[in-house]
């Protein structure tokens, strides 16, 4: 007589009991951290209201600076980014190499490096240099160049993802090479990248933080300065809470609006 066999549970019952599993962990592991975090000493280190209060309306400035300094390199690092993606699929030898060199290069070094060669850097090796706009004009171009070179890379693979049908078709057409890029290639490619160029765009909003290097005034200052800045002064995390959440007021809205095209996209 052939022994009995425990019937198996189906796929579904056990991605069930799996599920279950894991929500059951993580439900523990939150009510471990409510029960055992010391939630007054938090509340009286990063939730006090008054010391948030004390920050409007002079948070403001520095919220409207970092959007400022986050689109001034994003124009920049457009302007730049561009030309240099098309250098990188171009026939002619030189152009491609110095395309690549120059993507390399601002992709290797921190943006941090960057601003500081711009800020201090070029102005000794080129005395009497003033940048238009001081300060902005610094970070348009200090960030810009970094992130030019992430754009570069992004367009070229949209000009790459444009099917050469369409190139050969314009040819035939009579077109020239250049004439085909701009008017036919690089508008499509430019759509197709809208997703990750909404990316580049979240993080240079992150890296805008990196504006004190610079020496900026209370006028040209940034959300991340402010809040270190109130953070020493009120010898409490509040500040930091707020800059933070100011944030995530620009970055949480660029996130959903690259997710919904990368949807959108996909969906064509």
């Amino acid at each position: 007589m052939a022994p009995r066999t425990e019937p198996r549970l189906a796929p579904r019952q056990r991605r069930r009991i799996s599920r279950a599993v894991q929500y059951a962990v993580a439900a523990a592991a939150v009510l471990a951290v409510a029960l055992l975090a010391d939630w007054g000493r938090i509340a009286d280190s990063f939730l006090r209201l008054d010391i948030a209060a004390d920050m409007f309306p002079d948070v403001w400035t520095a919220f409207w600076n970092t959007i400022v300094y986050t689109l001034f390199a994003f124009a920049f690092g457009m302007l730049v980014g561009v030309p240099v993606a098309l250098m990188r699929v171009s026939a002619f030898g030189p152009y491609r190499w110095f395309a690549a060199c120059y993507v390399e290069v601002f992709r290797g070094l921190p943006a941090l490096l960057v601003l500081f060669l711009v800020g201090f850097g070029v102005p000794q090796a080129f005395p009497g240099l003033q940048y238009p706009g001081g300060v902005y004009g610094q970070v348009a171009i200090g960030l810009g160049l970094t992130s030019s070179a992430y754009i570069a890379e992004s367009v070229r693979a949209g000009i790459q993802a444009v099917p050469k049908g369409q190139i050969e078709a314009a040819r035939s057409l009579g077109m020239s090479h250049t004439r085909t890029m701009v008017t036919v290639v690089l508008p499509q490619a430019l759509r197709i990248v809208i997703p990750p160029l909404t990316n580049e765009l979240v993080m240079l909003t992150k890296d805008s933080s990196l504006v004190f290097v610079l020496g900026v005034t209370a006028a040209t200052m940034e959300l991340s300065k402010f809040a270190r800045n109130e953070l020493t002064s009120e010898a409490n995390a509040t500040p930091l809470l707020v800059g933070g959440l100011l944030y995530l007021l620009l970055t949480v809205p660029l996130s959903m609006l690259a997710r919904r095209l990368e949807k959108r996209g996909d969906a064509r």
